[in-house]
């Protein structure tokens, strides 16, 4: 499968696996539909700062690296989305990340719902449940939101798409799973996960500090005012 450009190539996996994901994406679709997270869209400034926060993430998924056709390495981008917007709205601005580069011909139309779920909705998901954990247990202070959301949260949903690409090849038999586990997995977990982390966990630190009101998550009151 061809994760546009960015991951595995359209002739790698059976065509189930792509019906998958396309089915897969439509029920997110139908989800984000029946939340009603979408008509945050409609105020002016949150959609400007939608969209240039897309713009971003798209030129950052250009610096990759691969070894093998479906084994890539890029940064992500998707917990900084989440942390700014939510998991929803997230979730859609990596699906306009990955038609975009479709668009540009950097991948393959056919395998944009399997994208969609390995490299956008899973990371996100993984950010958004760290940030809903860290809530619910851990105090209200600033250095916890961002070295448990932006280092840690970010480190694991880099780590989780590594594992679920590692997973979805070996069950396709696409690559033995001794290669991927020696060739790909410590390098697409440890590697990119540890960068995620440094790259998000910068970025979170100059929104909180500079621009808190970029950040949906986070709250002056909260996590700073009578610390």
């Amino acid at each position: 499968m061809n994760f546009t450009a960015l991951g595995p190539s359209a002739s790698l996996l059976p065509e189930s696996f792509y019906v998958a994901g396309w089915l897969g994406l439509a029920f997110l679709c139908w989800l984000w539909m029946m939340s009603g997270d979408w008509r945050r869209l409609a105020e002016p400034r949150r959609l400007n700062l939608f969209l240039g926060a897309t713009v971003a993430v798209l030129v950052l998924w250009q610096i990759r690296a691969g070894i093998r056709p479906g084994l890539t390495f890029h940064l992500y981008g998707l917990a900084t989305l989440t942390l700014m917007f939510g998991f929803w709205r997230a979730t859609f601005s990596g699906v306009l990340v990955l038609l975009a580069n479709a668009a540009f011909g950097h991948g393959n139309w056919g395998a944009l719902g399997m994208d969609a779920l390995l490299m956008v909705a899973l990371p996100a998901a993984v950010s958004w449940n760290v940030y809903r954990l860290i809530e619910r247990r851990l105090p209200d202070h600033f250095f916890i939101y961002v070295l448990g959301n932006g280092f840690l949260g970010a480190a694991l949903s880099a780590a989780a798409v590594g594992v679920a690409t590692t997973a979805l090849m070996a069950l396709a038999g696409v690559y033995p799973l001794d290669y991927l586990l020696a060739q790909y997995t410590p390098y697409a977990t440890v590697l990119i996960g540890w960068a995620e982390a440094f790259s998000t966990g910068m970025a979170v630190t100059m929104m909180a500090v500079y621009r808190p009101a970029w950040l949906e998550t986070f709250d002056d009151n909260r996590y700073i005012q009578n610390k």
